[in-house]
């Protein structure tokens, strides 16, 4: 089997797919291939390992209908038309779980630099800014014992609700499909309506997948029944979040902050008013920047093609 990797990611999976028997030519440049590209080269492969950066839709697939399977680079999949893969029978896999505790970090760090308005004073510095003590200009706010609204609180979501109730006993409460036992048991977590996670918290922090529910969930109706001392996290995908709407909302003082590590567009503009405002923190999507996480998603999406290769059970499979 041939397989094609779209990006130039870690080696760790590459290696296990040599060691199995399977041809493996990888992307080596720094920028992603065009549409164009991407399309002519799979023509040439039995497999892809696909990353987010590329836009596996319905016409992409039917240039490639004789693709075996296609494994992403990543836990998300909403770059690819499962539904139009399913139909000509391309088994479509991921990578979940591997960047749990980078991206959980993620938004414990945005949490906490939003709060203490760290980015901006940061560029005080930068711009010559650090004059005399005042001590009632640029304040923000602790953490302990305030309530974290978790809007999905699946595997990540979890680990991000575990690191806040430990370090600042933070109440939790949640919006999710189904009801999450074990964050109940072991966290005095409790199951909320939209309405009241919205109501209630302090902190509203976003870990669910981009669907057509959760697509502009957050927006400026969302915004105008936060807390006007909330603070918004977003490490999930821009797309939950209406992003005119969010700047409206902090500039309108409807909430008090903002930390986003995903955007909507990205990369986002130089010139976004997001990035000078004192109580927003941005970062360019580095939820899974860490080397174990990196390697592991390299690792996991591999292992879907060694599975497929050697006959056995596609252990990400998502269609």
């Amino acid at each position: 089997m041939k397989v094609l990797v779209c990006l130039n990611i870690p080696n760790t999976g590459i290696d296990l797919m040599k060691s199995e028997g399977i041809e493996v030519t990888k992307w080596t440049h720094d920028l992603p291939m065009t549409a164009e590209e991407l399309n002519m080269e799979a023509k040439k492969y039995d497999a892809l390992l696909s990353t987010s950066n590329y836009s596996i839709d319905a016409a992409f697939l039917n240039n490639n209908k004789h693709l075996k399977i296609i494994s992403q680079y990543a836990a998300g999949y909403d770059n690819i038309d499962v539904p139009a893969a399913t139909k000509m029978g391309i088994p479509i896999a991921n990578a979940p779980n591997a960047m749990t505790d980078a991206t959980a970090d993620t938004a414990f760090g945005l949490m906490i630099a939003t709060s203490r308005k760290m980015f901006y004073m940061h560029k005080t510095i930068a711009d010559g800014k650090w004059g005399h003590f005042r001590p009632q200009a640029n304040l923000g706010f602790e953490l302990k014992n305030k309530t974290v609204g978790i809007f999905g609180l699946g595997t990540i979501g979890m680990e991000f609700a575990k690191r806040c109730k430990g370090a600042y006993s933070m109440n939790v409460i949640y919006c999710n499909r189904s009801k999450n036992e074990l964050a109940e048991k072991e966290l005095g977590a409790r199951k909320v309506s939209f309405e009241e996670l919205l109501q209630n918290s302090d902190v509203i922090s976003l870990h669910c997948a981009l669907t057509e529910e959760t697509k502009g969930k957050f927006n400026a109706n969302a915004f105008k029944k936060m807390k006007t001392s909330s603070i918004f996290i977003n490490t999930s995908r821009g797309g939950v979040h209406n992003e005119a709407d969010l700047i409206e909302a902090l500039e309108n003082n409807e909430i008090w902050g903002a930390g986003l590590d995903v955007t909507n567009p990205e990369p986002m503009k130089t010139d976004n008013p997001l990035l000078n405002m004192a109580n927003v923190a941005v970062l360019p999507h580095i939820g899974s920047a860490t080397v174990e996480a990196r390697n592991r998603m390299s690792l996991f999406a591999a292992q879907n093609l060694v599975a497929y290769y050697k006959g056995e059970k596609i252990p990400y499979q998502i269609n």
